[in-house]
């Protein structure tokens, strides 16, 4: 991919470490991490410095693009990018491993990540601010709304539609014609073969309903 300016990461963790090795599989500079914790500016993290949060960076706002992404939380997705948005930073192009085959008949948002080995057939609809993480495999004619995180390993059957700030775990599967409810959680190596409504925690095989959500900042 082209990139015209350096790449900073939202999050220093697991996920954020991971998105930095994606980054340097295709060639993008990373030159920071970021975090609200102040006790993590200035530690250096898999050779990149942590720089903050993102106001200790306003200096840099025309020099650098911001990957919103670096965290699996949806809910912290959305606080980030709507921040990054309102302090006027540039968003990141979408990231996405040379192996995975994108169809013309597909389509992904601003700012989402999917990594290696991640199968996409044709006609899916991928929103802002996605992660579809390793080995992950998305058939035909699904919609994965904004903020979505699919863990590795997920497989997901056609036209399922998952809804904003979805939460799919480890391993989970997801038959045909299915709705996954806004901010909800699947847990992992679950198999969902019914609609899961919204906030909700649905685990096991069958996935069934285990409780209520509480999501701040959606």
């Amino acid at each position: 991919m082209s990139q015209l300016k350096p790449l900073v990461i939202w999050g220093c963790g697991g996920h954020a470490r991971e998105v930095n090795h994606l980054c340097e599989q295709i060639g993008c500079e990373v030159v920071g991490f970021l975090d609200e914790r102040p006790e993590m500016k200035g530690k250096i993290i898999d050779d990149i410095p942590v720089l903050g949060d993102l106001t200790d960076i306003l200096s840099r706002r025309n020099h650098v693009e911001i990957v919103c992404a670096g965290v699996g939380d949806p809910a912290l997705k959305k606080r980030f990018a709507r921040k990054t948005i309102e302090l006027e930073f540039s968003i990141a192009p979408s990231l996405i491993h040379p192996s995975v085959y994108l169809s013309k008949r597909s389509h992904v948002g601003v700012g989402s990540v999917i990594c290696e080995g991640v199968i996409l057939t044709t006609r899916v609809e991928i929103g802002d601010f996605v992660i579809i993480n390793r080995g992950a495999n998305i058939s035909h004619d699904n919609q994965i709304g904004n903020y979505v995180t699919i863990a590795p390993g997920v497989n997901i059957a056609g036209h399922v539609v998952i809804e904003e700030g979805a939460y799919l775990g480890i391993g989970c599967s997801v038959r045909e014609k299915i709705g996954i409810g806004a901010w909800s959680m699947v847990g992992g190596g679950a198999f969902v073969h019914q609609d899961v409504p919204d906030k909700v925690l649905y685990a096991g095989v069958p996935a069934q309903f285990k409780k209520e959500r509480v999501v701040g900042d959606e």
